[in-house]
């Protein structure tokens, strides 16, 4: 009998506690589960019979009715509302009276992805898609980004370089060129001087000294072959027979003697101590006529003084004043400046 009893007893605890586990989680531990509110809440949210329909659930319309079709269906709040967290934000009205937690305020706020559909109505597979997707356009946007030629920063403050640096030299080679004398001018102020002869000036223009170390001062800087004669020169004192075996031609010319020697004339120190006046010591250029040098030095005084360049008297003379014209005058034609008559200077005024 009391096997029997103990039987019964076991069997009715059994069934109870299977009765116990078949309950809902909500009902076994309604203390520990504080969604316990939501089933009132998706109870009383059920349409009544002649409320008008509501709209769409929020999951249904973003799409979600395709990830969790189960959480749409009548009653499925009541069923799932505590293992299906999205679930029961999905309902109208599930999320009223209640606060929600920190990871369910994140699905119930989905962020939108570069397609315009929700983060949260995303399966992990449809995440890692737009996740590449936006990889992609950014990797495109930056291969763009670098194919584009970085526009070069305003040089600012700095001269110009290039085909505007040639420009602005060429308009000033154009208008020192300019300054060039006139062909019919120089004809007239050399058919005036076809008779000229300069005279010793020693208190406008005072002569130079003899001196053997002298050389021609920054001629080592002058380039090319028809600058030669000046690099080299050096005065050198001989006697008359010494220059007479030597040269054809051997003048007085304006105080001083001179010897001429490849179309141009020099200082003939020695030739008569009696006669040494020279306002200039070095080769003096006239070109292959052999015409005399001061008769050269009054037409070059002239067409400088034309041209505004040269404002003293024109006396035959390669003083100071000359020099300084000659000077001014080479710089504005691009010329070297040796501040003497040579070869480029005399084509340059069309005088050779």
């Amino acid at each position: 009998m009391k096997k029997l009893i103990s039987l019964l007893i076991g069997c009715s605890l059994a069934l109870a506690g299977a009765a116990l586990a078949q309950q809902p989680v909500e009902q076994q531990s309604p203390s520990k589960n504080k969604r316990a509110p939501e089933k009132t809440h998706a109870t009383e949210a059920q349409p009544k019979p002649n409320a008008a329909k509501p709209e769409a659930p929020a999951a249904k319309q973003h799409g979600a009715m395709k990830e969790h079709p189960a959480t749409n269906e009548p009653g499925a709040t009541k069923e799932r509302g505590a293992t299906h967290e999205r679930g029961a934000t999905n309902e109208p009205g599930a999320g009223k009276g209640r606060k929600t937690p920190a990871n369910q305020e994140a699905a119930t706020a989905p962020k939108p992805n570069v397609s315009g559909q929700p983060m949260g109505a995303q399966t992990p597979g449809a995440k890692q898609q737009a996740e590449q997707q936006t990889k992609g356009m950014k990797g495109h946007a930056a291969g763009k980004a670098a194919a584009t030629p970085a526009a070069p920063p305003a040089a600012a403050g700095k001269a110009p370089s290039g085909p505007a640096a040639g420009q602005q030299n060429a308009q000033a080679n154009a208008g020192a060129r300019a300054k060039k004398p006139d062909p019919q001018q120089v004809q007239q102020i050399k058919s005036q001087h076809a008779n000229f002869r300069a005279q010793p000036k020693p208190q406008q223009v005072p002569a130079v000294t003899y001196n053997q170390n002298y050389r021609i001062q920054g001629s080592e800087q002058w380039q090319g072959p028809q600058y030669e004669v000046f690099r080299s020169y050096h005065p050198e004192r001989h006697d008359e027979g010494w220059y007479r075996s030597r040269y054809n031609r051997v003048e007085l010319i304006g105080g001083g003697y001179y010897y001429w020697n490849n179309g141009y004339w020099y200082p003939a120190w020695g030739y008569n101590p009696s006669a040494e006046y020279y306002a200039y010591d070095g080769p003096i250029y006239v070109g292959q006529h052999a015409e005399p040098p001061d008769r050269v030095i009054a037409d070059v005084q002239g067409v400088l003084q034309q041209m505004g360049y040269y404002k003293g008297e024109v006396d035959g003379l390669l003083g100071p004043l000359t020099r300084e014209a000659l000077a001014a005058y080479q710089a504005d034609q691009g010329l070297t400046t040796t501040a003497v008559i040579d070869e480029p200077t005399l084509n340059s005024l069309g005088m050779s």
